[in-house]
């Protein structure tokens, strides 16, 4: 007699609890809390309120662009030109500040500039079908390069000084408005992504794009306002970073691709497309923003993070894979 085959419970025939339990989500906040519980044995300045708030400049603007990339990749589609358009709607925003354009038009021309950069990436990829990494490795070179013609080795300096507001600015005692920004942002992203028909349209799309656009789905239509929305986070995350740095270079932002794509992935988001969740994410940023606050109190060297990062990218990705196949 063979011994008989376990049968393993479906996901959804489970109990709500295990399913809890079982949650990236869930591994996620134990991780958080570990940071930060290690972080405050480390350093005796982690729990100060002010220094948490700082701690918040850490994440908060790579985070407003991993909500769009979340959708983004989602859908089967990356965007590794985000940190390009930063670079991009800064120096625009430098350009009309020199002209003696006031904040509300140094704001709206960092917004429109990546409305514009998204715009390009959406009508090469969705528009033409050109595959999405190809065409962003293009850009990203494109956009910083038009960066460094208007600027070379200068820098814009000369805000306004109500346009500090949006990158050092409060809303209520240690509560800055980016931390603000933050979690409207979650909010919002969080509820197009699970509780509209566009979210379940991007679901679609990321696990059969074809089935998707059989079942009377606009599959290029969605992947479109995607890159729209993606470049619109990077130009509110430009305007935000600008006014908390006060100055533009064209180097603003080097590296952010892989920060935000870690972000991305670390949040639960599927690589490959069609799973994932804007919680994961938003848990993911404040991991990597204690992280990054932690290291900055113990004063490790910047290349160990890089180094911190590529690792838990290549892990992220590995790890449940090898779980699965286990």
């Amino acid at each position: 007699m063979t011994a008989a085959t376990p049968r393993l419970i479906p996901d959804r025939l489970q109990s709500p609890l295990t399913r809890v339990l079982r949650s990236w989500e869930t591994i996620l906040i134990i991780v958080l809390i570990a940071v930060c519980i290690t972080n405050s044995f480390l350093s005796p300045f982690f729990l100060n309120a002010w220094n948490l708030s700082d701690a918040t400049f850490n994440f908060t603007e790579k985070a407003l662009i991993a909500f769009a990339m979340a959708m983004l990749i989602i859908a089967g589609d990356i965007d590794l030109s985000v940190a390009s358009i930063i670079a991009l709607a800064s120096t625009a925003m430098g350009l009309v500040m020199s002209m003696g354009a006031g904040t509300p038009e140094i704001v709206l021309t960092g917004i429109a500039t990546g409305l514009i950069c998204g715009a390009v990436n959406g009508v090469l990829v969705a528009g033409m079908g050109l595959p999405s990494i190809v065409v962003t490795i293009g850009t990203m070179s494109l956009f910083r390069g038009i960066a460094f013609i208007v600027l070379g080795d200068q820098a814009f300096n000369g805000y306004p000084k109500d346009f500090a507001y949006f990158g050092q600015g409060y809303v209520w005692w240690v509560i800055s408005f980016e931390l603000v920004l933050f979690a409207v942002s979650a909010l919002i992203f969080w509820a197009l992504l699970h509780r509209t028909t566009f979210g379940r349209a991007v679901y679609a799309i990321g696990n059969n794009a074809t089935a998707a656009r059989f079942s009377g789905i606009r599959v290029d239509r969605v992947r479109f306002i995607l890159f729209l929305l993606t470049g619109v986070m990077s130009g509110i995350a430009a305007v935000c970073l600008t006014s908390r740095l006060g100055s533009t270079r064209p180097s603003i932002a080097t590296g952010w691709e892989l920060e935000i794509v870690t972000m991305t992935v670390l949040g639960g988001i599927n690589i490959l497309g069609g799973s994932g969740r804007i919680t994961g994410v938003v848990l993911a940023a404040l991991i990597m923003g204690m992280v990054t606050f932690g290291f900055g109190l113990l004063n490790v060297p910047g290349i160990v993070m890089s180094i911190f990062l590529g690792f838990l990218l290549i892990g992220t990705i590995a790890i449940p894979r090898l779980i699965r196949g286990k």
